[in-house]
């Protein structure tokens, strides 16, 4: 059996910095990853018209198109495909546009490199339990909703929205883990994959945009509840 169970997974590596490109592909490499290297935005979405892969690797300062316009663009067509940010831009707010826009993970430059392979491996093992929990329940109603998980959609009251990939994620979480308290650190170590030390704001901001799909009235919340200084809990009983 071999030591990494990803081996074999080809990886996208998207950095204009050509010393740490380098460092990184062969690394990456070396964990068993098949890798192509992209220097630009352009010969990085001229990679992903021509290739299927399993997880890229992201900066977000890049000639032509930079990391936030890529991510938006690879989630018009790949709601599922893994994307980590890998920046030197430390501001909370890239954080959550990069999350919000669909990115899986942000990792922030200097970093350390076994961590920087910790949360590759932490990328592709959500991915398999994702695509494993829609097999046995890919559609799910709640209330007046329907809930695609394959689809990323939400269906109410004839309109339908579409979900991002952790939105998509999340909702799928709390309602496998229904009538139990969530935690944000729960949340952020098993959805995201992130250091739970890390803004926890990422949380509240996709939870406030899932009742908004949701709930009757997202102001008073009916199916994620907040319990006060703990975390969350789904509730479709009622």
């Amino acid at each position: 059996m071999p030591q990494n169970q990803y081996e074999g997974n080809k990886i996208l590596l998207v950095e204009d910095e050509e010393t740490l490109a380098f460092g990184l592909e062969y690394n990456l490499k070396d964990e068993g990853y098949f890798v192509d290297w992209a220097p630009d935005g352009r010969k990085a979405l001229d990679y992903i018209s021509q290739n299927e892969y399993d997880l890229i690797v992201l900066d977000i300062m890049l000639p032509y198109y930079d990391g936030f316009e890529i991510t938006r663009k690879v989630r018009e067509t790949s709601p599922q495909l893994p994307i980590l940010i890998l920046t030197a831009r430390t501001s909370p707010d890239d954080k959550v546009k990069g999350l919000e826009l669909g990115a899986d993970d942000y990792m922030t430059k200097p970093f350390h490199l076994q961590e920087f392979l910790i949360r590759i491996k932490g990328m592709l093992k959500r991915k398999l339990w994702y695509k494993n929990s829609i097999i046995t329940q890919a559609i799910v109603n709640i209330g007046d909703c329907k809930i695609d998980f394959e689809k990323f959609t939400c269906v109410k009251d004839g309109e339908i929205v579409t979900l991002t990939y952790h939105q998509a994620m999340v909702l799928k979480y709390l309602i496998e883990n229904k009538g139990r308290v969530v935690t944000r650190k729960e949340l952020l170590e098993n959805v995201w994959h992130i250091n739970p030390d890390v803004e926890t704001r990422t949380i509240d901001i996709f939870i406030s945009h899932l009742r908004k799909y949701i709930e009757p009235d997202p102001n008073k919340p009916v199916y994620i509840k907040s319990v006060r200084g703990a975390g969350y809990i789904f509730d479709d009983s009622k």
